[in-house]
């Protein structure tokens, strides 16, 4: 009996062990944005079921995203700030980045509009009415890919907003709370497009400034550098950039909408 119990768990351990048995996955770091607005839930269970792969997100604002790529901790980065990527490309920390999709910033704030910007579409002259009213506005602060964009729009506009500005609220939280905080507050905000038409908790607040080309919003993707980091899944993390950038993986994220509005629109060049 026990000679069979022996054999009976060393055929379960070999099974286990097998390749075959074991569960393929990869960590993907990307940004709050991607997970927040519901996409990757939308998204990731069709690849798993195409392709096999368990895709485990660890999601942040891009800047952390980034340093987990730099620290060797992902097989993929999924991130929102061009300028960010190239850095990390520049620093051999990846070969190639990939264009994916983009959505828009849109600049939020109460339907009672204390600093008079709604229906507005310059998002420097948004701002410096903003600040001027000394009206609440709620920064991300988290060095986000849209933290990064917003400190942008605040330099365009001339001003460098900080916490000793009773007005301006850095919370350094993601997407979200961010919007949590804005709800609650009854503030100002910039937020991605995504997230804002999944949140739920919108209290008095409304999109009151939009269609500034500068609020474009790209996201792309990398393969953490397999030579610099010989752990790094390489294979399965190209297929999944492979999938996500082909007409398959473009179509889906097309889909993926909230109320019949589209969240994310495609664009990886072929």
């Amino acid at each position: 009996m026990r000679r069979l119990l022996s054999i009976g768990l060393l055929a379960i351990t070999i099974a286990i062990a097998s390749p075959s048995f074991a569960q393929k996955s990869i960590v993907v770091s990307s940004t709050t944005s991607t997970e927040q607005s519901g996409l990757f839930g939308f998204l990731l269970p069709i690849y798993k079921s195409k392709s096999g792969v368990d895709v485990k997100v660890v999601a942040v604002g891009t800047g952390q995203a980034l340093d987990i790529g730099r620290r060797g901790d992902a097989d993929v980065v999924f991130v929102h700030d061009k300028v960010g990527e190239m850095k990390f490309l520049e620093e051999g920390n990846a070969t190639k980045r990939y264009d994916v999709m983009y959505n828009d910033f849109v600049l939020i704030g109460p339907k009672s509009d204390p600093a008079k910007i709604a229906g507005g579409k310059d998002i420097k002259v948004a701002l410096q009415k903003i600040a001027n009213a000394k009206s609440t506005f709620v920064s991300r602060g988290d060095k986000s890919g849209t933290h990064a964009a917003e400190l942008r729009y605040w330099k365009t506009a001339g001003i460098e907003p900080n916490k000793e500005m009773g007005w301006y609220k850095d919370t350094g939280s993601g997407m979200g709370p961010a919007l949590n905080s804005a709800s609650a507050m009854n503030g100002y905000i910039l937020a991605d497009r995504g997230t804002w038409l999944a949140f739920k908790n919108r209290g008095d607040l409304d999109i009151l400034v939009e269609g500034d080309p500068q609020l474009f919003n790209q996201y792309g993707v990398m393969l953490v550098n397999p030579a610099k980091f010989p752990h790094v899944k390489a294979k399965e993390g190209q297929d999944f950039i492979d999938w996500i950038i082909s007409k398959d993986g473009q179509e889906v994220i097309s889909l993926y909408k909230i109320e019949g509005k589209q969240l994310f629109f495609p664009n990886a060049k072929k």
